[in-house]
């Protein structure tokens, strides 16, 4: 199967199941709450998101492939793990480095969002004008 329909299907089964032999195993991952290498660590770091935080949904919105780099555009939501279950949206994309043998050796999300707008989502629903502009009444 080819790399860019192993890749929508993990998106389409976030975090489950997820097909680690698409990786090297000195993977370099990054986004902007972690960095490290290796795909026990993403393994790691994708069962946290498992444990902590429920009704996790990916969608993937675009994905495309220039030479040896495959792009990704998408959303992901879940409920935070604080008592009154916050629903979180990050939308982000990630450039995804591929070699000669179709497989990653680099995964860097960006998000669209700041880490502070991700933070308040845990306070504010993420509909809701904040800034005194649209005031209930």
């Amino acid at each position: 199967m080819e790399i860019i329909e192993i890749i929508k299907q993990d998106y389409q089964r976030f975090p489950n199941d997820q097909t680690y032999s698409i990786y090297i195993e000195d993977v370099y991952f990054k986004d902007p709450l972690n960095e490290f290498r290796g795909v026990d660590r993403y393994k790691q770091n994708i069962n946290l998101i498992a444990t902590w935080f429920q009704d996790i949904k990916l969608d993937l919105h675009e994905i495309r492939r220039d030479l040896d780099i495959i792009h990704t555009e998408w959303t992901l939501n879940m409920n935070s793990p604080l008592p009154w279950k916050p629903r979180l949206a990050i939308p982000g994309r990630s450039e995804l480095k591929v070699n000669r043998d179709e497989l990653i050796i680099s995964h860097i999300d960006y998000w669209h969002i700041s880490r502070f707008d991700l933070l308040k989502q845990n306070i504010f629903p993420p509909n809701r004008e904040i800034n005194g502009d649209n005031k209930d009444t």
